[in-house]
């Protein structure tokens, strides 16, 4: 270059530009919290370690008022000889003194009480129902063979006076059954989220068995279904009425089971295996769809007629399993 002229430098390369590092490491959103609930009801809290006990309780009128039967969880109510109805009540959550009157075990009890793996109580039965019952995993308290926790109460005649003690039937369970029970139901988060909200408003579900008539009323202030019994209000030996969250009518075929009451009466076997018609009442409304249960060892599955799983309302169960040849529902 000429002397006295700045030398240009020419750049030996393109120029770069360098981008800050903005990378957001990705991190796996939290799981969402499920508060936990008691297995059988759906109804928040955390269960107990102990199982659940499945008493057969009887519904006479000679039987009548029970005691205990408003604190199970479950209530299954079955046809037995006569067309008269007896309970599988099964407790878990919330335990009562004493429950009575008990009697014996029928076939249907093995596939109503297999699902639950824990203990089932009741007076006697004929050797194969109580076979029968073992053979399906249940811990078996008879008062035949002398379990502990049962008694005559001397107020009341023979045969509808055997009581028990359920502490002593939960201090009975062996140590493989110490586990809270698996679910039954499918339960919703709260009664506003149960399918039923957008089912057909109801006043009373009324079933009839060949010879027994329950009934069930709702009551708007108590938000439970309120149960009738031939026409009667139903209450405990306390006078407290017998009521329910929810009513689950399973419409099953009943057929002879082969076996003979004392009496010479044939003993019906309520099919627990199979599917059928069901009408699910809860929060005053009811709605239809299927009922299904693949062995005696499953639990009940039901189904919506959208093919959706029926989510019941948090709260206790009674199921009402009606013949279809001789029994009926009516919603009103």
């Amino acid at each position: 270059s000429c002397a006295g002229e700045p030398e240009v430098i020419q750049p030996t390369s393109e120029p770069t530009t360098v981008q800050p590092d903005v990378t957001v490491e990705k991190v796996a959103p939290p799981e969402p919290v499920i508060p936990p609930t008691w297995p059988l009801t759906g109804v928040a809290g955390t269960p107990e370690a102990r199982p659940a006990v499945a008493v057969k309780i009887e519904n006479s009128r000679e039987s009548r008022p029970q005691t205990g039967l408003d604190s199970a969880d479950i209530v299954w109510e079955e046809m037995v000889e006569g067309g008269i109805t007896r309970f599988n009540a099964v407790y878990n959550s919330t335990i009562p003194e004493t429950v009575g009157p008990i009697r014996s075990v029928r076939p249907m009890d093995a596939g109503i009480a297999a699902p639950l793996g824990g203990l089932i109580v009741f007076s006697g039965g004929q050797p194969q129902f109580v076979a029968a019952m073992r053979a399906a995993g249940l811990q078996v308290l008879s008062n035949d063979e002398g379990a502990a926790g049962m008694y005559r109460d001397s107020g009341r005649r023979a045969p509808h006076n055997v009581y028990g003690t359920m502490a002593d039937f939960f201090a009975a369970a062996d140590s493989t059954r110490i586990s809270p029970p698996p679910a039954q139901f499918a339960f919703a988060t709260s009664a506003d989220q149960a399918s039923t909200v957008g089912g057909i408003p109801a006043t009373r579900v009324a079933v009839t068995f060949p010879s027994s008539t329950p009934s069930w009323d709702w009551d708007e202030a108590s938000g439970r279904w309120l149960r009738n019994e031939g026409g009667a209000q139903a209450v405990t030996a306390a006078g407290d009425r017998l009521s329910a969250t929810n009513v689950v009518v399973m419409r099953v075929e009943v057929r002879d089971s082969g076996a003979k009451d004392p009496a010479g009466n044939s003993v019906p076997e309520t099919v627990m295996v199979g599917s059928g018609e069901v009408t699910v009442a809860s929060g005053g409304k009811t709605i239809t769809g299927t009922w299904t249960k693949n062995s005696d060892g499953e639990p009940v599955v039901l189904t919506g007629a959208d093919g959706a799983p029926i989510q019941l309302a948090p709260g206790n169960v009674w199921v009402e399993l009606v013949p279809t040849s001789n029994g009926s529902v009516s919603v009103s």
